[in-house]
């Protein structure tokens, strides 16, 4: 009974935030439900109840529905799309996300940033938002506080982004097509950029959309490289022993999986839509994307929520200075290397 109050109440923010949505367009749902879970997490007798009788239940959507929707995700990309990219964009996309992580991770551990917060900012801002942070901390074993502020700072800037990017764009003379690609290539989630990239028009959605979901793809290489140092670190501390001086405290909890099975579901999904769904009628093929499609957003919506209502922002002020940092430097950094990509690719 408990699982079902947290996820009905989760259920019943996913609405409210498509509400949100409905009224002002600009705001993806998203977004919308993380800022609810934000807002709510922040009143003392919300918390109380969200601390108590709630709190199972939104542990499960936090957790396994944001894992459903990662998988589903899988459905709305395409091998053939990402081909059709050409070579050249698709080594800019790759170079891009592993030159962002790699700069924010160091920048992280440099500022010092408790748990794994470093590598779970490193992932949302480099590949693709909450999902991503989502995914990295089940690989990383994080706790719940060291997730709520990667996913705090990745809502943050990317809804920056929305209404910053579109601003920028007619002073720098970009067409659709090379705004879109920006959008793509710089936005952290996925909703996100739908929203900033259909300001430009079509164009730019549709070069901004299939741009985004192959940086999506590049999650699972980078969760399993995680996953496979991880499994490393563990045999070399049980090498070690606990009394020996090199010997690192980590979390008591089974390996990790060098490629979690919600990160396999997401490739089996790419593959099935590249493969198999062109197999089916126009309309059948359709229908069945359009449905996973709205289950993937009410399941992500609800786990955004969740994940919100779990941020604190007075436990979030004793580091949030320097987490804001690393993650504002990591919003500029791949906005301006996705802007030089967007200039040596059309030049």
């Amino acid at each position: 009974m408990r699982l079902v109050a947290g996820l009905a109440v989760a259920g019943v923010a996913a609405l409210v935030a498509f509400g949100i949505h409905l009224l002002l367009p600009a705001v993806p749902m998203l977004t919308a439900a993380v800022g609810l879970g934000m807002i709510a997490g922040q009143i003392p007798a919300v918390q109380r109840v969200l601390d108590g009788v709630l709190k199972p239940g939104l542990a499960i959507a936090a957790r396994r529905l944001l894992r459903i929707g990662i998988v589903l995700l899988g459905l709305k990309l395409s091998l053939v799309d990402i081909a059709g990219l050409g070579w050249e964009t698709i080594v800019v996309i790759v170079l891009i996300v592993g030159i962002t992580f790699a700069a924010t991770l160091l920048l992280g551990r440099a500022l010092r940033l408790p748990g794994t917060q470093p590598i779970l900012i490193a992932a949302g801002f480099s590949i693709c938002g909450a999902s991503a942070v989502g995914a990295m901390s089940a690989v990383t074993r994080s706790k719940d506080e060291d997730t709520a502020t990667p996913v705090a700072l990745v809502t943050l800037c990317g809804t920056l982004a929305i209404f910053i990017l579109p601003v920028l764009r007619i002073p720098l003379g970009m067409s659709p097509e090379d705004f879109g690609l920006w959008v793509g290539l710089s936005v952290h989630d996925v909703g996100q950029v739908v929203a900033t990239a259909q300001i430009a028009g079509p164009a730019a959605l549709a070069a901004a959309v299939v741009v985004k979901l192959t940086r999506v793809l590049t999650l699972a290489p980078m969760v399993a490289i995680v996953g496979l140092v991880e499994r490393r670190a563990d045999a070399r501390n049980a090498a070690l022993g606990a009394g020996h001086p090199d010997y690192v405290e980590r979390p008591a909890a089974k390996r990790p999986p060098i490629v979690p099975l919600f990160i396999a579901g997401f490739i089996a999904a790419v593959l099935v839509r590249t493969f198999l769904l062109p197999l089916l009628p126009a309309s059948g093929s359709s229908a069945l994307l359009d449905t996973a499609d709205l289950v993937q957003t009410i399941l992500l919506a609800m786990a955004l929520f969740a994940l919100g209502s779990s941020i604190r922002f007075r436990a979030l002020a004793r580091t949030g200075t320097r987490a804001l940092a690393v993650g504002l430097t990591s919003w500029a950094l791949i906005a301006l290397l996705s802007l030089a990509a967007v200039a040596l690719l059309r030049g």
